[in-house]
């Protein structure tokens, strides 16, 4: 299958179908045009496994490997929203690249993503699917993602995949003033996605939504 097939779709990956989506997260309260458009061009289907590529444009998390899950259309989309209508993002670090799928979404609306993954195989991947799309303006770094990245900051964003029991203070600490951190937070059977946002040396706190998010683990994985 030749790039430009591949990234446009065809069948249940096709634009038609693409737009059913945008149509549910729409009706779910998706507001900003900006998320909306970027979703809409960004093809989910190229990262996933092929054998789950006619599931892409479903609103719902999908395994990508490595007891890891793409997120729900849905959620990203909401995550996304939440950062940009309160700031600017020039700078924004994500923690948990899983497949790159939030990465691409979320580098087509900030200058510069910075991005870490503890898992080996899902960053090479990440990094191909990304170079597939063009996009040019994301770091990546494999490492224990609890810990941030302090060399890169501070951030005007940062956004977390997996959910840890508590904020990891590191993630607090290197967010710019007026900076906003979006992570889920909880234990397996329930999480609340938190919008915090640091003000000098306070941190304002709000739940948008409960949400199920695999966990944040420490160290890293090679294979």
């Amino acid at each position: 299958m030749n790039n430009k097939l591949n990234l446009s779709g065809i069948g249940m990956t096709s634009q038609r179908t693409r737009e059913r989506l945008l149509g549910r997260l729409m009706d779910q309260g998706i507001t900003s045009m900006e998320v909306l458009d970027v979703m809409r061009s960004t093809p989910r289907h190229i990262f996933l496994d092929e054998a789950l590529s006619h599931r892409a444009y479903e609103d719902v998390a999908l395994p990508i490997g490595h007891n890891q899950t793409i997120s729900q259309p849905y959620v990203v989309a909401r995550m996304t929203e939440a950062i940009i209508k309160s700031g600017k993002v020039n700078r924004v670090l994500e923690i948990g690249t899983g497949c790159g799928y939030q990465t691409a979404i979320i580098a087509q609306l900030a200058d510069r993503v910075f991005t870490v993954e503890r898992i080996k195989p899902l960053l090479d991947r990440a990094r191909k699917n990304l170079k597939t799309l063009g996009l040019r303006n994301i770091e990546f770094k494999h490492d224990d993602g609890s810990l941030g990245w302090e060399q890169r900051g501070p951030f005007d964003a940062i956004i977390t995949t997996a959910a840890p029991q508590r904020v990891p203070e590191e993630l607090l600490q290197q967010l710019n003033d007026g900076g906003r951190l979006v992570i889920p937070v909880g234990g397996d059977e329930s999480q609340e996605l938190k919008l915090i946002q640091r003000q000098g040396n306070e941190f304002e706190e709000r739940v948008l939504e409960m949400v199920r998010f695999v966990p944040l683990l420490f160290g890293q994985v090679q294979h």
